[in-house]
C-alpha cells in the first residue's frame, strides 16, 4: 500500500476498475467512429435482412471496397454488433441490433448520432488551441456538423412533429390550417419550416439562421417542393433583440438554438418583441440541470457536456458571445425567458425524448 497524501490511501481495486472503465470507453468510442461509417455507407442497411453472408458479399450488397469492408466487420464483431460463424466466416447483423442502427429504424436510429463523434474529433486541434488562448472555433469550421443536425432534427422534431409535438398547443394545428405567420429562429437546414409550410399552406413561414450553408440547403428543399409560402434568410441574431420585428408573428419557434447563440438573452428579447401579445414561443431545448453534479447519471450527459465543448460553447464564443453551452440547464433557461420578458412558461416531456425539454412560452 502507499499514500498519494497524508490523508488518503491509495485503492488498488478502484484504480483497476478505473482503468478498465476507460479501455472500455476507448473501444466504445472507436465503435462509434466505426458505426458513423456503417451508417454513411449504407453498410447497415445493407445487412438488414441479409442472410449470412461473406464480407464479399455484403460488399457487393452495398456496392463497396471488399477490403475496407471486412476490416470494418473486424470491429463490427469485436465491438458486438454483428455476429460471424466462425466457421464459414459469414457475418450477420441481429434484427434486434438493426431495430436501433438502420434508417428502416426510423426516430430508433442510433446510427445517426454517431457521426458526431467524427464531427467533433475533426475541431480537435482548434478547440485545444482554444483552451490555451481562449476565444472559439466558428461554424464555418464545421462542414457536416448542419448535415447531421439536419439527420438528428428528422428523427427528434419531424419524426414526432404532427403526433407529439403540435398537439402540446391545443388548436395550434387549427389556426396553422388557417393562416398565421411564422418565424423559426437558428432555422439550420429548415426541415422541419418547410415540412409545417407542406402541411399548412395558408400560413407563412420564415426561417432565419447565421450558416449559409444551412440556408443554402434549406432554400433549395423549399424551391424542389414549390413552396411559396416558406422563405429563409442568412442572419447573425447577436442584435436580434433592436431588429426583431414587433409583434409581426403569431408564432415563433426556436429547435435546439438558443445556447449556442453569442448573445442568447438579446435572441430571447428579440423573440418577445416579435411575438404579437397573443402569440406563441415553442422552444426545444436540452434536458438538463444548470448544475453539473445533477447530472450525473443523465443517459448521456457526458455526450451533451462533450458536444457542447466541442461545438455549441465554441461556436458562441467565437462570435465574442456567452458562450452557454449545451448544458445550460433548465434552471438558468427559466431564468433567460424571465428576463426577456416572458411571464408564462410551460415545461413539458415527451415520453419518447429524454434528451429535450419543449417549453410552450406566452407573454
Amino acid at each position: 500500500m502507499s499514500t498519494t497524501d497524508e490523508n488518503s490511501v491509495f485503492d488498488s481495486a478502484k484504480a483497476e476498475a478505473f482503468a478498465g472503465q476507460f479501455l472500455t470507453a476507448l473501444n466504445h468510442g472507436s465503435l462509434c467512429l466505426m458505426a458513423s461509417i456503417g451508417h454513411r455507407t449504407g453498410l447497415f442497411d445493407a445487412m438488414r435482412g441479409l442472410p449470412p453472408a461473406t464480407s464479399t458479399e455484403i460488399a457487393q450488397q452495398a456496392g463497396l471496397n471488399e477490403r475496407y469492408v471486412r476490416e470494418w466487420l473486424g470491429a463490427m464483431v469485436t465491438g458486438g454488433v454483428v455476429d460471424v460463424d466462425p466457421a464459414s466466416a459469414r457475418f450477420v447483423l441481429p434484427a434486434e441490433h438493426a431495430a436501433f442502427l438502420t434508417r428502416a429504424a426510423g426516430a430508433d436510429n442510433i446510427g445517426v448520432f454517431a457521426q458526431y463523434i467524427a464531427v467533433m474529433g475533426g475541431v480537435e486541434d482548434k478547440i485545444v488551441e482554444c483552451f490555451y488562448k481562449g476565444g472559439g472555433v466558428p461554424y464555418a469550421e464545421f462542414p457536416r456538423f448542419h448535415a447531421v443536425m439536419a439527420e438528428d432534427s428528422g428523427q427528434s422534431v419531424l419524426f414526432s412533429l404532427e403526433s407529439h409535438i403540435l398537439p402540446l398547443v391545443p388548436g395550434l394545428t387549427d389556426q396553422l390550417a388557417a393562416g398565421i405567420r411564422v418565424l423559426d429562429v437558428g432555422c439550420g437546414s429548415g426541415r422541419i419550416i418547410n415540412r409545417l409550410a407542406e402541411l399548412y399552406p395558408h400560413s407563412h413561414f420564415r426561417g432565419v439562421d447565421l450558416s449559409p450553408e444551412a440556408i443554402g440547403a434549406a432554400q433549395g428543399e423549399a424551391a424542389h417542393k414549390g413552396l411559396g409560402n416558406a422563405e429563409f434568410v442568412i442572419r447573425d441574431l447577436s442584435s436580434f433583440d433592436e431588429s426583431a420585428e414587433p409583434e409581426a408573428y403569431d408564432l415563433i419557434t426556436t429547435f435546439d438554438a438558443i445556447h449556442d447563440q453569442g448573445q442568447p438573452l438579446n435572441v430571447l428579447k428579440g423573440i418577445h418583441r416579435a411575438l404579437k401579445p397573443d402569440g406563441l414561443y415553442l422552444m426545444q431545448d436540452i434536458r438538463g440541470s444548470s448544475h453539473v453534479h445533477n447530472n450525473i447519471g443523465h443517459p448521456i450527459g457526458t455526450f451533451l457536456y462533450a458536444i457542447s465543448t466541442m461545438h455549441c460553447m465554441t461556436v458562441s464564443l467565437a462570435q465574442g458571445g456567452e458562450g452557454l453551452g449545451a448544458m445550460w440547464g433548465e434552471e438558468k433557461t427559466h431564468e433567460y425567458l424571465g428576463k426577456a420578458g416572458f411571464r408564462s412558461i410551460e415545461t413539458n416531456q415527451l415520453a419518447h425524448d429524454f434528451a429535450n425539454n419543449w417549453y410552450v412560452v406566452r407573454k
